[in-house]
């Protein structure tokens, strides 16, 4: 038993010695067959890994802006059409909420001495939302409970629009018009600071107004959406519960007048669709392989041909159907895995590249690694079978008789 597993043994590492040769002796056409798998390998590495390292980025991103944050959003029913200042008072109330940021947008005309610009994105925001982001404002002050209380007509301005109205020039004291209507600007803020799950909801604002005097503007006395602000060390889930049972009773308990989101189910739907195009992509780069894998089966049905002769000296001499085809099936497997071993390199490092022109984070996925080695592989033994069983069918007489 033991002498017959120490000659099987022998026997593989002798196929394995001359199947190398057999690569090596035909370097061009053994290149050529490999690329393919080389490359489908490549592929499916690089997409994988580029989209992990993106959807990382991304839960981070959301993970950092939505902290202790819930999105309100408002469609309303017959007899109550959104929230009005008192309801978001109620609100504020509740124990788990520290405070909230309504948001009234609108697009206005906004014009200074002969600059003038259209479709501009003009928001209300309230005190609170400069509280909850300090580092905010640049220059000047934020917007304060008094110019809540007041509705007064002040703005803070962001970086863009400094540059397009008062280039070289300071902006504080100086007076526009939003469609038509006086503001005198009080602050300059950072257009990516402070964003948040505002932002996301409601776009990135150019000009920041008092919400009470974007409520006239826009003249309604009721706010469709805001952010709740929680306490330090709430769940987030216990918290939305709270909110929805609270506004239930202002809805009267009609159905479908409102949606509480808080962030982590954002970012579960975004990882879904961050997975599906992960297989998508996935699926797609594995043609390649397929198409590498018939390169090899042709290779193979090539070489079978060209060692027709050989195969029916060792046939003659002893050999057995199965070791013919151990030995044709090795050499179709060390081709698929020489590739596929290529590709992870080349993989890595176009993952990497890429990560580094989008700027996200390089994640070494090692699933998309085990995927891509072993489908390289699947792909060796596959296509090798039929060539290797040919090979091990052949008839000793007629082989020999091809010389």
């Amino acid at each position: 038993m033991l002498k017959s597993i120490r000659s099987t043994v022998v026997m593989l590492g002798e196929c394995v010695r001359m199947s190398l040769d057999n690569i090596l002796s035909n370097k061009v056409r053994s290149f050529l067959t490999l690329l393919g798998i080389m490359i489908g390998v490549t592929a499916v590495i690089a997409l994988i890994s580029t989209v992990s390292g993106v959807s990382g980025s991304i839960s981070t991103s959301f993970s950092s802006m939505g902290a202790g944050r819930l999105s309100v959003s408002i469609t309303g029913s017959d007899l109550k059409t959104g929230m009005t200042p008192e309801d978001l008072a109620e609100i504020s109330s509740l124990d788990s909420v520290d405070g909230l940021v309504p948001s009234v947008s609108l697009n206005g005309r906004v014009s200074y001495e002969r600059t003038v610009e259209t479709n501009v994105t003009v928001s209300g925001r309230n005190a609170y939302y400069f509280q909850s982001n300090p580092d905010l404002i640049l220059q000047g002050r934020a917007l304060n409970f008094i110019d809540d209380d007041n509705s007064t007509y002040c703005c803070v301005i962001s970086q863009e629009m400094v540059d397009t109205f008062f280039f070289g020039v300071n902006p504080l004291g100086k007076t526009i018009y939003i469609s038509g209507i006086p503001f005198t600007v009080v602050g300059r803020f950072e257009e990516d600071s402070g964003g948040g799950v505002a932002s996301i909801f409601s776009g990135t604002p150019n000009i920041l107004i008092p919400y009470t005097t974007a409520m006239k503007i826009n003249n309604t006395r009721e706010i469709t959406s805001f952010t709740v602000y929680l306490k330090e060390g709430t769940d987030s889930e216990a918290a939305a519960s709270e909110i929805e049972e609270r506004m239930d009773t202002l809805f009267d308990y009609e159905d479908d007048c409102f949606t509480v989101t808080s962030m982590s189910s954002i970012e579960e739907t975004m990882e879904t669709m961050m997975s599906m195009m992960s297989s998508l992509l996935a699926g797609i780069a594995s043609i390649a392989l397929i198409v590498g894998g018939i390169g090899i089966m042709n290779m193979m049905l090539t070489t079978v041909n060209e060692r027709t002769v050989e195969i029916g000296l060792k046939k003659a001499l002893g050999a057995i159907s199965w070791q013919i085809q151990a030995q044709f099936l090795i050499e179709s497997f060390l081709l698929s895995m020489i590739g596929g071993l290529l590709g992870v390199v080349a993989g890595l490092g176009l993952s990497y590249a890429l990560c580094k022109v989008l700027e996200t984070s390089f994640v070494l996925n090692t699933g998309a690694i085990v995927l891509g080695v072993g489908f390289s592989a699947a792909v060796g033994i596959l296509f090798g079978w039929a060539p290797a069983r040919k090979a091990s069918k052949l008839n000793p007489i007629n082989a020999l008789r091809a010389s």
